[in-house]
C-alpha cells in the first residue's frame, strides 16, 4: 500500500500535465492550435457559441475565474511573470467574454507572447482583440493569426 499510493498520486498528476497542455479555447468548436488554417464556422456553431458563452453557467464560470485570479494576483503581488496557461486561460476568458460569437484558440510561451487563431465574424471583433488580450497583465506582445469568417449557412 505504501508503495502503491505515491505511484498512483504520479501518475494523476501526469495525466493532468498532458491534459493541461491544449491550448485554450473559446468553443468547443475552435481549432485546436492557433497555427491551424480556420474554417468557416456554420451558423448553428456561432449561435451555438454565443449561447454558450452568455450562458448562466459560463458567466458564473469566468466570474469565479476572475475573482480567483484577483485573489491569486492580490495574494503574490500582482506577479507580471505568469505561467503560460494561467496566461492562456486569462485571454481567452477574457475573449470569450467580449467576443461572444468567435471560434478562438489561444496560446501562450513562457515570454509573454500570446497566439491568438480562429475566427471572428467581422473586421470589429478582429481589431478588438490584440487591445483585450493586452489589458491582461503578463502579455508582453500578441500574434493576431485570426481571420473574419462570417457564419456560411
Amino acid at each position: 500500500m505504501k508503495k502503491l499510493t505515491p505511484f498512483l498520486i504520479s501518475t494523476l498528476l501526469v495525466f493532468g500535465v498532458a491534459a493541461c497542455d491544449n491550448a485554450s479555447k473559446t468553443s468547443e468548436s475552435a481549432p485546436n492550435n492557433p497555427n491551424e488554417a480556420p474554417q468557416s464556422p456554420t451558423v448553428q456553431t456561432t449561435e451555438a457559441s454565443q449561447k454558450d458563452a452568455q450562458s448562466e453557467t459560463r458567466r458564473r464560470q469566468l466570474d469565479s475565474d476572475i475573482r480567483a485570479r484577483e485573489q491569486r494576483n492580490n495574494t503574490t503581488g500582482g506577479d507580471a511573470d505568469r505561467a503560460k496557461g494561467d496566461l492562456a486561460s486569462e485571454v481567452r476568458s477574457k475573449l470569450e467574454a467580449n467576443i461572444p460569437k468567435s471560434q478562438i484558440t489561444v496560446d501562450a510561451t513562457k515570454d509573454g507572447v500570446v497566439t491568438v487563431g480562429g475566427t471572428v465574424n467581422n473586421q470589429q471583433e478582429l481589431a478588438k482583440i490584440e487591445r483585450l488580450a493586452k489589458e491582461i497583465k503578463g502579455v508582453k506582445s500578441v500574434v493576431v493569426k485570426t481571420t473574419v469568417a462570417p457564419p456560411t449557412r
